[in-house]
């Protein structure tokens, strides 16, 4: 199906579109962006290059995808950003790309991204993620799949959030948050797990007891990290979870909330 693009959008004659694409009233598309099939803009959506977006995402009006780096090491040079399949942009959520070419923004597929979400330089977000309004991510934060960021949540850079994680309303986050945890609270704490985000991603109730004991372990039992790391290695691994979590512990850059 032929794209419809309406006569008040401005795009630069270098965009490529895909089929199927509508472009609504007042959008502008600036050089260096390649937009995948069946992929809709609202109104007054702005989209900067080099970014390049994949099939069936939706943005609402006034989003602003790919902009120039607000870090101030940027240099002027080429910078990047890449966006998967199934998205949704909603009112005025601001996306950043990388602040040089060696590293990008990326963001993975079927995320949902509601009003006023932020995502800075060189963020990398997996799958089937939830961004409540205003949530918001500073530069260099990993987010796995199926996170869910609580209301007016903000991530300190270089932060990490495990799969299956989640943080509540207002919540401020300056250390890594392991898989299927729940965290709230300024400053953050570990308060239980995703046991209904575990349940939905078709965890069976012996996985789930196993993170449970994981949670109890690190944050309910008088143990440092280490000593909490050695009595999950010796436990009986369902789905493989523990030694997720205990992979993200042993890895972690700024040690894990607590």
């Amino acid at each position: 199906m032929a794209s419809r693009i309406h006569p008040t959008a401005v795009l630069d004659p270098s965009v490529e579109i895909g089929e199927d694409v509508e472009i609504g009233p007042y959008c502008v598309i600036h050089a260096g962006v390649r937009l995948g099939d069946g992929c809709w803009l609202q109104n007054h959506v702005t989209l900067a290059g080099p970014l390049t977006v994949g099939q069936g995402n939706r943005f609402f009006a006034f989003s602003s995808i790919g902009q120039q780096t607000q870090d101030l090491k940027y240099a002027g040079e080429p910078t990047f950003c890449e966006i998967g399949d199934g998205n949704t942009f909603r009112e005025f959520v601001t996306v950043h790309r990388g602040t040089s070419a060696e590293d990008k923004t990326a963001l993975g597929s079927h995320n949902n991204f509601l009003a006023y979400a932020h995502i800075a330089h060189d963020c990398k977000v997996g799958n089937h993620c939830i961004f409540s309004n205003n949530g918001t991510l500073a530069g260099h934060v990993v987010v796995g799949d199926r996170v869910i960021l609580g209301g007016l949540s903000a991530v300190h850079q270089f932060c990490r959030l495990g799969d299956g994680a989640m943080t509540g309303g207002c919540t401020k986050i300056v250390q890594d948050l392991p898989p299927h945890m729940i965290a709230d609270g300024n400053p953050a704490a570990v308060r239980s797990v995703n046991v209904v985000g575990m349940q939905r991603q078709g965890h069976s109730e012996a996985a789930v007891r196993a993170v449970k004991e994981a949670h109890r372990l690190l944050y309910r039992k008088d143990l440092n990290v280490q000593q909490a790391l050695a009595e999950l290695r010796a436990m009986e691994d369902v789905d493989g979870l523990l030694a997720e979590i205990i992979a993200f512990v042993e890895s972690s850059a700024r040690g894990i909330i607590r």
